[in-house]
């Protein structure tokens, strides 16, 4: 593909999620596999948790994880680019009663200098492949250190650039799919309503080498590793019963070599020396 310029890129990516805002829960809230991811990647986040935490979350989308802790006594500045996205979270923050435990903020992840609140928090989070929509993730996570406080974690849910899943797409004759990480140093098209932007794949030693000066790693988990990804779509529902051995498995595998490096995503999570 051709070089596209960030700024570029951010503004499509922007207009991209916005257009998809009012649709998003409804495409996404009841796919069973979804709903595993999520409740994987909480389990991870809250085993670093104080109660009463004070969390930046990233790229929030209309807000489910940060309604999720906010119910948990948590505190959370939920921080996206697209307007429509935050809006759909104002909402659904005032119809859960949980707006006071909630702030908001229209901001790009390689502008967090431009944050009205700077913190300190207890943690940075950021789910599902958002920080995958820019090339410069290397500035964004050094900009992490100093809205930390002291012993804050960053937990970050990222696309690495070999999926087993996506992989043995390879049988089924879907070759793009398949090779699709695998020649993706100049960013990768993605397409949503109707738009297209890039994004990048980053493997964990990539987040450990730019944060290894300031933070020390805790964990990583392989996630949707043995576990179907969610694009393959009513497996879950069309397969229970392999559903819940793979689910199993996963459980028991995802912070083993060689599980934790081959999933559609990996949850990382570094805690600030």
């Amino acid at each position: 593909m051709k070089t596209m310029p960030a700024k570029m890129n951010e503004q499509l990516a922007e207009a991209a999620f916005t257009r998809q805002s009012v649709i998003f829960d409804e495409i996404y809230s009841g796919n069973t596999i979804v709903n595993y991811k999520r409740g994987r990647v909480r389990a991870h986040v809250l085993q670093y948790l104080a109660p009463s935490s004070a969390m930046l979350e990233l790229n929030s989308g209309t807000g489910e994880d940060a309604l999720f802790f906010a119910q948990n006594g948590h505190r959370v500045h939920a921080t996206d680019i697209s307007a429509g996205m935050q809006q759909e979270l104002k909402r659904k923050m005032e119809m859960n009663g949980v707006d006071d435990n909630v702030t908001t903020e229209l901001c790009s992840f390689t502008k967090l200098y431009r944050l009205t609140y700077k913190g300190p928090y207890d943690l940075i989070f950021s789910n599902f492949a958002g920080l995958n929509c820019t090339d410069r993730l290397d500035k964004v996570l050094k900009s992490f250190h100093s809205l930390l406080k002291p012993n804050g974690v960053v937990t970050l849910v990222i696309l690495p650039k070999f999926c087993l899943w996506e992989t043995l797409l390879l049988f089924k004759g879907k070759f793009r799919t398949a090779f699709r990480r695998f020649f993706s140093s100049h960013g990768t098209k993605a397409h949503i309503e109707g738009t297209y932007f890039k994004c990048w794949y980053y493997n964990p030693s990539f987040i450990i080498k730019n944060l290894k000066d300031d933070f020390d790693l805790l964990s990583i988990e392989g996630l949707c590793t043995i576990v179907p990804p969610s694009y393959i779509e009513g497996f879950a529902e069309k397969h229970p019963g392999a559903y819940k051995f793979l689910k199993e498995k996963e459980d028991k595998l995802k912070s083993r070599w060689p599980w934790k490096y081959l999933g559609d995503y990996y949850i990382i999570s570094l805690r600030k020396k």
